[in-house]
């Protein structure tokens, strides 16, 4: 099996003084086009900036909970908006966690991404320490489930960069609220990966996990297998964007820390990894010519958050015969103009706000909030990939339904038996 080892060195001196959000990309301005850009990296990596840095800068200062603003659904359910922060934390930072943990260079994004990491790693120390003004929720509801889930997600991605440099306290104040959520059980669905997940971070560092906990996510999932790419979200199938938010990223990180561990089959892993490549052959396809895709089923204000299947596959190198990288860098980089250079996307101080494409906060679901839009993050893990990667460095390429609607040669699709 290959697993990426990424990478991060940390410095505590010089960076935070180098950009501000605004010198990068202003929150009341539309993004460069890419043509007025280097490339599409730049464009990229300039984009995630101006999404993480609200949340990250305001963490590392002390004012995530004095400066976002907390917007709820109109129909918003019983739970504490409080738990907006935590998913503001925790989806942030697995979306970012790739590019961080890339090896400090002398150009203008290798110091933009230092300064990011190194924010990153304060506003980690300062939410976790006593009486902080940014302390998270993981005592209450059932929500921190979810968030803490993709904070351990950071940590399997980058663990050199936003893990190791942690304070000793910090570490064991994140061990212990992830222990602490074993007094609530996961929903039948697609939340049992969010607590296998979890443990499976805890066995990669050597503390004492939950075997119960860490495996009835996989079997439970596995045994929900509706075939062709497709878990069901729970006993029946969900005609949404699960597969992706959740379900096969969680699955093959946890899958791989388990075999790792001799508790999986290499077998088992390797059915998983094959289920989620095929996943992503739909989800290539379903970019239309223009860069858009289908708003369907729920959550669909996580904008491109939808994409962190393709995406994650794309970082591990493991994209199908069918699917070059070029063609998924170029899809992805007009599903990103379609969407994040929409006026209304984001507020007038840069924090994304509830909506699809642009604002619109009657389409958010019952759970959602500010915070929970910070899943949008996760279709930017090719940034975990030098720019000498041939993910960057091809020429830009067609992908499947431009292709195909421009009369020109494209690969057949056939349904799989695994």
């Amino acid at each position: 099996m290959e697993r990426r080892n990424f990478i991060g060195a940390l410095s505590l001196t010089g960076v935070f003084g180098l950009f501000s959000p605004k010198t990068v990309l202003s929150a009341t301005t539309t993004i460069e086009a890419p043509n007025r850009l280097k490339n599409d990296r730049e464009y990229w990596y300039k984009l995630l900036y101006k999404i993480a840095s609200p949340v990250v800068e305001n963490l590392a200062n002390g004012t995530l909970v004095k400066n976002m603003p907390l917007i709820t659904a109109p129909k918003f359910d019983s739970r504490s908006p409080t738990v907006s922060y935590l998913e503001a934390v925790g989806r942030t930072y697995a979306g970012i966690a790739p590019w961080l943990a890339l090896p400090d260079d002398a150009t203008a994004e290798g110091a933009l991404r230092k300064k990011l990491r190194l924010q990153a790693v304060q506003g980690l120390d300062n939410c976790f320490a006593p009486n902080s003004p940014d302390k998270l929720n993981f005592s209450k509801d059932y929500q921190p489930i979810v968030d803490s889930a993709y904070l351990a997600q950071t940590f399997l991605r980058a663990p050199k960069a936003l893990w190791e440099p942690l304070k000793t306290e910090t570490k064991q104040a994140i061990i212990a609220a992830f222990k602490s959520l074993r007094n609530r059980k996961p929903f039948k669905n697609n939340w049992l990966l969010f607590g296998s997940i979890t443990e499976a971070f805890l066995l990669s560092i050597g503390e004492q996990h939950d075997e119960a906990r860490l495996n009835e996510g996989v079997d439970a999932l596995n045994s929900w297998y509706k075939g062709d790419g497709w878990y069901g979200d729970g006993p029946n199938l969900a005609f949404d964007y699960y597969n992706s938010f959740v379900i096969h990223p969680m699955m093959v990180d946890t899958l791989a820390i388990m075999v790792d561990h001799k508790l999986a089959k290499q077998e088992r892993y390797d059915l998983a990894l094959k289920r989620m490549q095929r996943y992503v052959v739909g989800q290539e396809r379903m970019i239309s010519p223009e860069g858009t895709y289908p708003p369907i089923g729920r959550s669909i204000t996580y904008r491109t958050g939808a994409f962190q299947a393709l995406s994650q596959v794309a970082l591990m190198h493991k994209l199908p015969e069918t699917i070059t990288p070029a063609q998924v860098r170029s899809a992805l980089t007009k599903v990103k103009q379609n969407l994040y250079d929409t006026p209304g996307t984001f507020d007038a101080k840069g924090w994304l706000q509830l909506g699809f494409c642009g604002h619109d906060a009657e389409i958010a679901d019952y759970y959602t909030s500010t915070g929970s839009l910070y899943m949008a993050t996760l279709s930017f893990l090719p940034l975990g990939l030098p720019a000498s990667d041939e993910f960057w460095s091809a020429p830009a390429a067609d992908w499947t339904a431009k292709k195909a609607w421009a009369a020109k040669p494209f690969p057949k699709d056939y349904h799989v038996e695994y």
